[in-house]
């Protein structure tokens, strides 16, 4: 039975051990400000496994942990839409990334490895700022059960090397430092899916608001849309992709101010995540 249900649900524990994303630099002691310092590391927090070392799914922050939204933004691309981009579609939406950094918001991308060899200065850029995080779309935007929104399927004994295939990807692009989060093309998947990409150590990483902005043309009832939806721990699915998300940036111009006017604080998934034990990331 394929799995797309949304809700405030929590599946697991944080894990919230040792291991290698970069922590801010700590201050100096009196007479070392001038020495060399290497950062220590630490482990971008996953949840434990589910039920018979299932993949573990993550769906929206606690409620009680604050006033703090995500955004995530996917950045589709399938393996056989290069003719397309080489005929001048476009895939990527720098705009909307400027307007990000603009704003500062802090932000998720799920990013298909597809799309990174696509666009790999792009890639590498995003991935290389501190704003940002970069996720796991799986390589080429195939689904993962057998009935998703009409999109062609990967077969169960190929999704572990899918998801390795596209984190190969993002680290020809220049992306050294991906978090371990998996998000399921069209948002599908089941238990054999949930077993089958067990193995790659991801949490799958769902939403509890859908922006509505997938083939959208009207910017306004986007932003009615996730403003009517969020609340305190939400995780909003949106994209990063002008052909097929074309009005996602101006959106983002309306929804921003309007939820900080509302007390709301903008944060990256990894800190939801990492508060789903009562610790931010």
């Amino acid at each position: 039975m394929t799995v797309c249900a949304l809700g405030a649900l929590v599946c697991g524990c944080a894990d919230t051990g040792g291991g290698d994303r970069p922590e801010e630099r700590r201050t100096p002691a009196a007479g070392q400000e001038h020495r060399p310092q290497s950062a220590p590391k630490k482990r971008p927090p996953t949840l434990a496994p589910g039920p018979q070392g299932l993949t573990p799914v993550f769906k929206q922050g606690r409620p009680d942990g604050g006033k703090t939204v995500a955004l995530t933004f996917d950045a589709d691309m399938t393996a056989d839409q290069g003719p397309r981009a080489a005929a001048g579609e476009r895939f990527d939406n720098p705009e909307l990334i400027a307007t990000l950094r603009r704003l500062k918001v802090p932000s998720t991308v799920f990013m298909t490895g597809r799309w990174a060899e696509e666009y790999p200065q792009q890639a590498g850029a995003i991935g290389s700022d501190p704003l940002f995080e970069v996720a796991n779309h799986s390589y080429s935007h195939h689904a993962y059960t057998n009935d998703c929104y009409g999109l062609p399927s990967v077969s169960a004994d190929r999704m572990r090397s899918d998801v390795e295939r596209a984190f190969a990807a993002f680290g020809k692009a220049g992306i050294t430092d991906p978090v371990p989060y998996f998000r399921f093309p069209g948002g599908c998947y089941d238990r054999a899916a949930l077993k089958a990409i067990a193995p790659a150590g991801v949490t799958a990483v769902q939403w509890d608001v859908v922006s509505g902005d997938a083939f959208a043309q009207d910017a306004d009832a986007v932003a009615e849309e996730v403003l009517r939806g969020v609340q305190p721990g939400s995780v909003v699915v949106m994209h990063c992709t002008r052909s097929a998300a074309p009005v996602t940036e101006q959106a983002i111009r309306r929804i921003v101010p309007e939820l900080r006017k509302r007390g709301y604080r903008f944060t990256r998934v990894s800190e939801l995540i990492g508060g789903a034990s009562g610790r931010s990331s």
